[in-house]
């Protein structure tokens, strides 16, 4: 049985096609790349369908990892999933200590500096490899139509974030 669509997170994609046996490039977006395997099962959208599909056999070779799909056994069979998007229950990723977070949850939150003032809300989040940025756009009620880039530094720049109220609470004036 297929998980609603807000109960199911993207974790990956398909990017190309590997030999005649019906082997899948993905593309992983979970950290580490691998961790992509751990998460069953699999639910892949294509053409805006949504399908639960059995991984057959895995394989990596450094950083790639491929799969092969039950079912799918030659070449012209994969080169029908490139492009479709790999999803998992939200509810299967492990529970983060106190005060960590997943990227997802932090998306669409409402970002208010210590002034009181709305900066926007996260429209997404870019790893810079010293730390995490929030891209913070402007909405209805903003007190400005700017976007921010706001460094995801506790507590220097990040103060409080609130699950329960939809909110990032920043040390960041709307004049930075």
């Amino acid at each position: 049985m297929l998980a609603s669509e807000d109960a199911l997170i993207q974790i990956g994609s398909i990017v190309g096609v590997h030999g005649v046996k019906g082997w899948l490039k993905l593309f992983s977006d979970t950290d580490p790349a691998e961790q992509i395997l751990k998460y069953h099962p699999w639910h892949v959208r294509q053409h805006g369908k949504l399908s639960a599909v059995e991984v057959a056999e895995v394989r990596q070779q450094g950083k790639k990892i491929q799969v092969r799909f039950k079912d799918v056994d030659n070449r012209n069979q994969a080169e029908a999933w490139v492009g479709a998007t790999i999803w998992t229950k939200k509810a299967d990723f492990p529970q983060l200590p106190e005060g960590e977070f997943y990227w997802h949850q932090l998306i669409g939150l409402r970002v208010e500096n210590t002034e009181g003032e709305t900066l926007g809300s996260v429209a997404r989040l870019v790893e810079t490899g010293a730390n995490d940025v929030l891209v913070v756009e402007p909405g209805i009620g903003s007190v400005d139509d700017l976007e921010r880039l706001i460094p995801y530094v506790e507590p220097e720049f990040i103060v409080t974030v609130d699950l329960a109220a939809s909110s990032i609470l920043v040390n960041w004036s709307k004049d930075f």
